[in-house]
């Protein structure tokens, strides 16, 4: 498996991060690494996503740092260049999903089908986020696209939070869960870093007792 994918696998859940200013992109960084989480998915539905995405990379360096909600292969291209080292996008787009792997870069796509699914392993992938992950069926979808689709693992985003996510990690199809409720964006614009830092301590210990660490 790729390295990147190893790392989220070992990290369990993706934190996905609004930013609607990229002066929080440093502390918001400092309160996820503090709380145990040096992980985040950055979304491209701001204009400071860019910036945010660079200022996290530069400023944690050890951080893994992702951009989501990427729809067009300029996206691809800024947040690379930002520091970006995967990509996520909401759907299954096959010209960025090319793009991405014909220059060597990490993208998980969205499935909820499995036409899309098919479409990803034509691709070489073998990690597919799904999403909207509880609105399309939740667990349950996941397992039952799993069985014929053997070499493929899940990264469940979209209604997912604290009082769910044990079942859909304890699952060893998943390899990662993205999340926001540790981040979310009132928190965020409130400057309640401590908050996020103590939200985010308690998702690693949901990670831990899930899968048995």
């Amino acid at each position: 498996m790729n390295e990147v994918l190893e790392r989220i696998q070992e990290i369990g859940i993706v934190p996905v991060v609004v930013l609607n200013d990229a002066k929080d992109a440093e502390p918001l960084a400092q309160a996820l690494c503090n709380g145990g989480l040096p992980c985040a998915e950055v979304t491209f539905r701001t204009d400071a996503a860019e910036e945010s995405i660079r200022i996290m990379s530069e400023k944690f360096p050890n951080m893994l740092i992702g951009a989501g909600t990427v729809l067009t292969t300029d996206q691809v291209d800024r947040a690379v260049a930002a520091g970006a080292k995967f990509i996520v996008s909401p759907g299954l787009n096959p010209r960025i999903v090319k793009y991405c792997v014909e220059k060597g870069i990490l993208i998980t796509p969205g499935c909820t089908n499995p036409s899309d699914i098919e479409q990803a392993l034509e691709n070489g992938l073998e990690v597919v986020k799904f999403f909207p992950a509880e609105p399309a069926g939740g667990l349950k979808m996941i397992k039952a696209m799993a069985a014929p689709y053997v070499g493929v693992k899940f990264m469940p985003t979209g209604g997912i939070n604290a009082t769910n996510v044990r079942e859909y990690l304890a699952y060893d199809r998943i390899l990662a869960c993205g999340g926001s409720w540790m981040v979310k964006g009132s928190l965020v614009d409130a400057g309640e870093f401590d908050k996020i830092e103590e939200l985010t301590r308690e998702a690693v210990e949901i990670v831990k007792e899930s899968r048995g660490k």
